[in-house]
């Protein structure tokens, strides 16, 4: 098929047939177009929420957003926290010696925000990268980046040393901000031990991740009343294969294969908040570049339809329903607790490893672009100004930040039994007066489930047709080699549609799903067709490139690789 318009034959060269495309179930239950249909300015949404959070002299009915921690914990320098939620009581400057802060949250807020341009290394005077360093606990002998500074407050919140994926997420959390900042003091030394330490931890588990947290101080798997948590593996899987391709050392390829093996050695899903979907681009890029044969789609699939054994994490996967007069489809949490109870971190962060993994895996460009449109129209409902007064927990409320700081969830059905909300659904709501008995109402507004926004902020843009999406597959895929810019389109309608490409110097444009050229040689505006129903993913390249084909792949004159398949 022809991809562009005035276009001459596209047909002068062939590099193969097109990619077949791959369906996933439960995307196939979602509309093409979703409705109430709105798409925000999520680049800016990002940039107000760090101007909004990190300007000291914002207060929130007289308690600041951002405070400075000076104990000093594990490295000799100042820290900083922000709320976890809005005026939590645990936190703050006069709380907890200040000390009660975490690291999903700060770690989040600092990527997404340098996703959308802005310089964390030098903003208002101080240097906030080298600051999350005080995550690194080396005082208790773990040495990795945990969600606390210690374990002093480790008690009033957020699993840290009992909760696996706390352990391993923020370690996660830190790869990342280190691939965009590598040149940071320290970083590189805190890198080289937290592989060390999930090379010895994947070492001794030897294939069984069947432990509620892993003690690497202790270096031995521990069971207690949290649900065991196999998915760990695809935390270990992406670190260690992150630090594969920033240190070269083959010790760190053989343990994320070695954890990534635990993952497909499941039986059933073990999906729980992230860990499990950062295997799938683990799994898509060891594939395309180790020659490896992982089984991507039953990561999806498992991540998607959810867990169902209710020994485990249950019924934690990706909702496919219209709730009241709003579809929220595409949303992530759990599928099950009270009929369903959406999470705005968890939907966001989603999208890190599924959108890049298109690059690899291009069989699933359509049902990635299609959830893609779901989740990104599904997520200003989190916003208490993006969604009406009659869905909210907290009307009288609404503007209290200022538009800045969402609602920690959405849930199918109110569970704190308001009169007014009875038979009302959706529900913008929050857990955060549950932590503890001594929090506020406006707790249900969620810092840390804001932090990640500026992923959708680098990543999502419009393009010059309603409902159709430029999504940049480059922007978490963190440790590649990126050389060009990568962009998925999906047209969710039921003919072919034609948008408008802004070029600013002359670029051939090739897709790496039809596998042909959309264009060459040309800048300014262009007009591409999108196929009905159907995904491209357009590799910009500086126009004269040549490409050739090299068994399943098509490369560069210069060996770069656009297509692995």
């Amino acid at each position: 098929m022809c991809a562009t318009v005035t276009i001459q034959s596209c047909q002068e060269e062939s590099f193969g047939v097109p990619v077949e495309q791959v369906a996933i179930n439960r995307v196939e239950l979602m509309p093409n177009v979703p409705q109430p249909y709105k798409i925000l300015d999520w680049e800016q949404k990002a940039k107000d929420f760090d101007a909004y959070i990190f300007n000291e002299e914002n207060k929130v009915n007289g308690n600041p957003l951002i405070w400075y921690d000076n104990s000093r914990r594990n490295i000799n320098q100042e820290t900083f926290g922000i709320y976890t939620a809005i005026n939590d009581s645990r936190q703050g400057p006069l709380n907890n010696n200040g000390e009660f802060h975490e690291s999903l949250n700060s770690l989040a807020a600092l990527i997404g925000s340098t996703l959308v341009g802005i310089d964390k290394t030098d903003q208002n005077g101080r240097n906030y990268v080298k600051m999350v360093q005080n995550y690194f606990n080396s005082d208790n002998g773990w040495n990795i980046i945990m969600n606390n500074t210690n374990p002093s407050v480790a008690l009033l919140g957020g699993g840290y040393g009992r909760d696996w994926w706390y352990d391993v997420f923020p370690n996660v959390l830190y790869y990342a901000l280190c691939d965009l900042y590598p040149n940071v003091e320290g970083a590189e030394y805190i890198q080289r031990s937290i592989a060390e330490q999930f090379c010895k931890a994947d070492s001794i588990l030897n294939g069984n991740y069947d432990y509620s947290y892993f003690d690497y101080s202790k270096m031995e798997g521990v069971i207690n009343n949290i649900p065991l948590q196999q998915d760990a593996a695809g935390g270990h899987a992406w670190v260690l294969y992150a630090a594969y391709k920033k240190f070269g050392d083959q010790r760190y390829l053989a343990h994320a294969k070695s954890a990534l093996d635990v993952i497909f050695n499941q039986k059933e899903s073990r999906f729980y908040e992230i860990l499990l979907p950062m295997s799938a681009i683990a799994a898509a890029r060891m594939n395309a570049e180790q020659g490896t044969n992982y089984d991507v789609k039953q990561i999806i699939d498992w991540t998607f339809d959810g867990c169902t054994d209710k020994n485990a994490r249950y019924g934690w996967g990706v909702i496919a329903e219209r709730w009241g007069d709003y579809d929220v489809y595409g949303l992530q949490g759990s599928i099950m607790d009270n009929g369903g109870y959406a999470f705005f971190m968890n939907s966001v962060k989603l999208a890190w490893p599924l959108v890049p993994m298109v690059k690899y895996e291009p069989q699933f460009a359509r049902a990635i672009g299609k959830w893609m449109l779901n989740l990104t129209n599904a997520c200003r409902l989190f916003y208490p100004n993006e969604i009406d007064e009659q869905h909210q927990w907290l009307p009288e409320m609404r503007d209290l930040t200022k538009g800045n700081v969402a609602y920690e969830g959405l849930r199918k059905s109110d569970d704190y039994g308001k009169e007014v909300l009875k038979g009302v659904s959706p529900v913008a709501i929050g857990d955060g007066p549950k932590w503890t008995s001594s929090n506020p109402p406006e707790s249900m507004f969620s810092v840390y489930s804001t932090s990640p926004v500026g992923i959708l902020g680098a990543m999502v843009h419009t393009t010059s047709v309603e409902g159709i999406l430029q999504v940049n597959c480059n922007t978490t895929d963190f440790y590649a080699e990126c050389p060009y810019p990568v962009y998925l389109y999906y047209n969710p309608y039921k003919e072919n549609k034609t948008i408008t490409y802004p070029l600013a110097a002359g670029v051939d444009l090739f897709d790496i799903v039809a596998k042909e050229y959309v264009t060459k040689n040309v800048n300014g505006i262009k007009e591409i067709m999108i196929p009905a129903d159907q995904s491209r993913i357009i590799v910009e390249l500086p126009a004269g490139t040549k490409l050739e084909k090299d068994g399943n792949h098509i490369i560069t004159a210069n060996k770069q690789t656009l297509s692995y398949k």
